[in-house]
C-alpha cells in the first residue's frame, strides 16, 4: 500500500525554522521531521512513500537525493571523481517519489495530484508535522473491517498548558499539559479508496473541507481512535517540547 505524505505547506506559525527550510524538514533529534513519519510507516513494512511537495521542494529533493552520502562515510578519489563508501549499507529499503503538487496548492489540491501515482489501489495519507505512534497494522485492519471509503485517525489533543482540578480555591490534582482525555481532533494517519478522489475539484480544494465534508455526510468516513501519543510541530514550543521527548530516550514514536 503506498504511503502520501503531504510536505508542500509554508508552516508560517513555525517561521523561525521555515524561512529557511519546509516544515517537514525541520529537525528533531538531528533527523527531519518527515524521515521519523516515514520510519513509524516503514516499521510495518509500508514503505512506499510519495511526497507531496511545494515550498522549498527542492529542499526536501536535495535531501533525499543525496541521502545516502549525507547519512555515510565515504571517501572521495578528486582525481577521478570515484567515491568509496566506508559505511555499512543503509538498511533503509525505501522507494521514496518525489512529486511536485504546486506551490499555492491546498491540501486537498495536493491530494488529487497524486491521483495517477496510486493507480486505483487504496493508499494511505497523513501530514508532514505530526507524530504518533499508531499501529498502522491495525489502523489497516480496522479499514479493511469496515468497508468504507476513508478512514481518518482520531486523537486526543494535547493540551497546551497545565491542568488543574479544583475543589473551590483547592488544587486537588496538578498535571502538567496532559492530552486531553475528552474531544477528539483529526490526527492525520488516513487509509482512503480511490474513489475519494472524485470528491476533490481541484487545487484550491482544502482536504478538510469539502471532501472531508461529503465523505462524512454521505457516511463514507469513519474514526480510528487512538488513544496513545500524538503530536503536531505547529510552532516552535512544539518542536522543542518533541526535541525533549527525543532526548531524554522516551520518544513514544521511536521504532
Amino acid at each position: 500500500m503506498k504511503v502520501i505524505i503531504l510536505a508542500g505547506g509554508f508552516g508560517t506559525r513555525l517561521s523561525e525554522y521555515t524561512d529557511v527550510v519546509p516544515k517537514p524538514m525541520v529537525e528533531i533529534g538531528g533527523q527531519p521531521m518527515l524521515l521519523h513519519i516515514m520510519k513509524v510507516y516503514a516499521h510495518y513494512g509500508y514503505n512506499d512513500f510519495f511526497l507531496a511537495l511545494g515550498y522549498k521542494a527542492e529542499i526536501i529533493k536535495e535531501y533525499f537525493l543525496n541521502y545516502r552520502s549525507l547519512n555515510s562515510d565515504f571517501t572521495v578519489n578528486l582525481k577521478d571523481g570515484k567515491v568509496v563508501s566506508l559505511s555499512k549499507n543503509d538498511d533503509l529499503d525505501w522507494t521514496v517519489n518525489l512529486i511536485h503538487t504546486g506551490v499555492e496548492s491546498m491540501t486537498g489540491g495536493r491530494v488529487k495530484r497524486m491521483e495517477p501515482y496510486m493507480e486505483n489501489e487504496t493508499f494511505m495519507l497523513t501530514y508532514g508535522d505530526g507524530l504518533a505512534n499508531v499501529n498502522i497494522d491495525k489502523l489497516v485492519e480496522f479499514h479493511k473491517s469496515h468497508g468504507k471509503m476513508v478512514t481518518v485517525t482520531a486523537v486526543h489533543p494535547g493540551a497546551r498548558f497545565g491542568e488543574l482540578n479544583m475543589e473551590g480555591d483547592k488544587v486537588v490534582l496538578f498535571k502538567e499539559k496532559p492530552q486531553t482525555s475528552q474531544g477528539w481532533i483529526n490526527g492525520g494517519y488516513f487509509v482512503i479508496e480511490p474513489t475519494f478522489f472524485d470528491l476533490i475539484d481541484n487545487d484550491k480544494t482544502i482536504l478538510e473541507k469539502d471532501p472531508l465534508e461529503k465523505a462524512a455526510e454521505i457516511g463514507e468516513l469513519v474514526a480510528y481512535r487512538h488513544e496513545g501519543f500524538w503530536q503536531c510541530m505547529d510552532t516552535k514550543r512544539d518542536r522543542d517540547s518533541l526535541e525533549a521527548l527525543w532526548q531524554s530516550g522516551n520518544a513514544p514514536w521511536r521504532v
